[in-house]
């Protein structure tokens, strides 16, 4: 019986979640339909600089659109941080220097993936302890609800002792 009110209402809400996701996935960020994100770039010189300057600018968010990566950003000033990103990269600092540069200048909010360490773990386990407690609380509604249907169940097939 539990298990049925579970599959009653467990299942079809992870189906509207998974159903919400399933555009997102496979699908390239794009702020504007029909482009790359990274519009206007300049033309590869060297294909392995540019794979290290999108990893990097992967990682860094836009401050004018805050919502996107360095990497996916249109605007000016994203532009303007891959190439300072490909200039220091040129000049031979490594990817964990470029990355730091950025967060002396910006702050650790420049970064899409905050570090898990001090004040950060609540950004990386809030949502598993709301996951949880919301699973636990449809759990316990649904047994109470479960409880109370078979108790007016029985409630309604014992015969009444008032009329013997």
């Amino acid at each position: 019986m539990m298990r049925q009110v579970l599959l009653r209402v467990m299942l079809p809400a992870l189906l509207i979640v998974l159903a919400a996701q399933a555009p997102v996935w496979g699908q390239e960020t794009s702020p504007v339909p029909g482009t790359v994100g990274r519009g206007q770039a300049a033309p590869a010189e060297d294909p392995e600089l540019e794979a290290r300057v999108e990893e990097i600018s992967s990682q860094l968010r836009c401050p004018t659109c805050r919502a996107l990566s360095v990497d996916d950003s249109p605007s000016g000033m994203a532009q303007e941080m891959r190439e300072l990103i490909r200039e220091q990269l040129k000049a031979g600092k490594t990817p964990e220097e470029v990355t730091a540069y950025f967060v002396d200048r910006y702050g650790e909010w420049i970064l899409l993936k905050p570090a898990a360490k001090g004040f950060n773990w609540t950004v990386w386990l809030l949502p598993i302890a709301l996951l949880a407690g919301g699973f636990l609380f449809v759990f316990v509604t649904a047994r109470r609800w479960v409880q109370q249907g078979q108790a007016r169940a029985a409630a309604l097939t014992e015969p009444d002792q008032d009329n013997d």
